[in-house]
Order: C-alpha cells, then sequence, then structure tokens
C-alpha cells in the first residue's frame, strides 16, 4: 500500500505550484495533477516506462544492467557511482556531511531510485521533489521512500506546474531522450531553476563510430529513444545561458552539467 505523504511536505510542495489546488488529490501517496490517463504513449520506449513491470524490476534489474553498460561498466561509473557525481554536480553535499538545505527538483523521476539518493545530499531543512507522468512509477516510488524531505509530484514534463525560479537545483537522469520535446522540457526545467542554481541531464550519446550508424538510427527510429550527439545537449545548455559546463561522457551516455547564469 502506498505510503502517505507528510502534511509537511505537502505544504511545502503545494506551495512551489502555479495553481495549488484547494482540494489535492494526494490518496494514492503523491500530489496528482493529471488525473486520468488519456492516450497511449506514442513510442514504445514511453509504453515500457508506463507498463506495470517496469517499476519492479527497474531499480535491481532495468536500470543497473542497462545504463552501467551503455556508460561503459566496469570502466565507467556503477550506480553508486553515478549518484555520488550527480550530488557534487548539483552542488549538494555527502551523506553524513555538511549537507545545504536545497529544493530539489528530479524530472521523470520514474520509481524514484535518483530521487532519495539526491536526498542524502540535502539537509533536513530542504526538500526534494520527483516528478513522473507514469502512475506505476510513482506507486513504487512512494511505497520506496521513507524520508519526510522527499515528496512526488505526477505532472507533464514539458509544462510543469512549478512557480519560476523555485528550486535550486534540477536534474534529469534517464529520460530526456523519451520525450516527445526534448527541448521544450529543457526550456521548463531552465524557467523553474533560480539563477545561479544548477543542472544536470544524463542522458543517450550516439557514438563517433561509423559502423554502427545505422545500426542505431534503426534503433532510435523503432523504439522512439532518440540519440544526442556528442555536443547537443551542452550547445542547449550554452544557449539558454548556462556556465560552468562539466561534460562527463561516456560510450552511450552522458552527463551534462551546468550553472544557470545569475
Amino acid at each position: 500500500m502506498a505510503l502517505s505523504m507528510t502534511h509537511g511536505t505537502r505544504e511545502r510542495i503545494t506551495a512551489l505550484l502555479t495553481d495549488p489546488s484547494t482540494e489535492p488529490d494526494v490518496r494514492d501517496g503523491y500530489l496528482d495533477l493529471l488525473g486520468p490517463a488519456a492516450t497511449r504513449p506514442p513510442t514504445l520506449a514511453q509504453s515500457v516506462m508506463r507498463s506495470s513491470l517496469l517499476p519492479v524490476i527497474y531499480e535491481r534489474v532495468w536500470r543497473p544492467i542497462g545504463f552501467n553498460v551503455a556508460k561503459g561498466w566496469p570502466a565507467g561509473p556503477d550506480t553508486a557511482a553515478e549518484h555520488r557525481l550527480a550530488r557534487r554536480r548539483l552542488g549538494l553535499g555527502r551523506p553524513g556531511g555538511d549537507r545545504p538545505d536545497a529544493v530539489v527538483l528530479d524530472v521523470a523521476c520514474g520509481p524514484g531510485n535518483v530521487t532519495r539518493s539526491l536526498a542524502r545530499g540535502v539537509g533536513g531543512g530542504g526538500l526534494v521533489v520527483g516528478t513522473d507522468a507514469a502512475p506505476g512509477m510513482l506507486a513504487r516510488a512512494v511505497t520506496d521512500t521513507d524520508a519526510e524531505n522527499v515528496g512526488y509530484v505526477r505532472a507533464d514534463v514539458a509544462a510543469l506546474p512549478f512557480t519560476d525560479a523555485s528550486f535550486d537545483a534540477v536534474c534529469c537522469f534517464g529520460a530526456l531522450y523519451l520525450f516527445d520535446d526534448p527541448w521544450a522540457a529543457l526550456d521548463e526545467m531552465t524557467r523553474v531553476l533560480r539563477p545561479g542554481g544548477r543542472i544536470a541531464i544524463l542522458t543517450t550519446r550516439r557514438p563517433r563510430v561509423p559502423l554502427a550508424g545505422l545500426p542505431l538510427a534503426v534503433a532510435s527510429e523503432l523504439t522512439g529513444v532518440r540519440l544526442f550527439g556528442d555536443n547537443e545537449v551542452a550547445r542547449a545548455l550554452d544557449a539558454r545561458g548556462y556556465t560552468a559546463l562539466h561534460h562527463d561522457r561516456y560510450p552511450l551516455m552522458q552527463l551534462v552539467a551546468a550553472r544557470r547564469v545569475e
């Protein structure tokens, strides 16, 4: 059964919303701003993300195997190392050490694996909000989360329901390549990030291997998983006024982080 969001966390999240409801739907343990799903996801990858099976196997099977291979493990970072790097790139602290009371948004949070990890780098006065459109993913996230400074919102990532400059840090790990319009989603992430705040994006990277180009292009077309060019995301951040860019490259993935200008 889904755990209830604490009253304090719900109030803090409600204060961040552009159009807070007087009777919010929190019966499933998260704040639902979308209601019943209206249409079937248009791509195979999006359909898989909303399946009933994936939330069950995501954290222990799907993500460690698929993502770690794409990051070049064992030469590349494993899941724990990825999470440590995420906290560092977002300006968060180390678990057990000095941690800022930051307000953090995890876009397309899935079952909350990254959300919970980010919460370990936030002080007691901080808040981490995970948002996703898939009810199954959020139900799993709520079940697996016991931190009082974490809450979840079901919303459209292309039209985030939060006020301008409401977060100190924003991340999107393993989802930008699924969005119908990734640049509109990036615009929304920028809008809700305060000046001087940090962003981190883990997404696909198209390798510069001539023989791999055609098969990967076919797979991308069939599944709906977009393969971003080596500098495509970095250029998009630069065009939106970000600075202090960090770009970690892996065989089939990349972690791009930056700070929004003051």
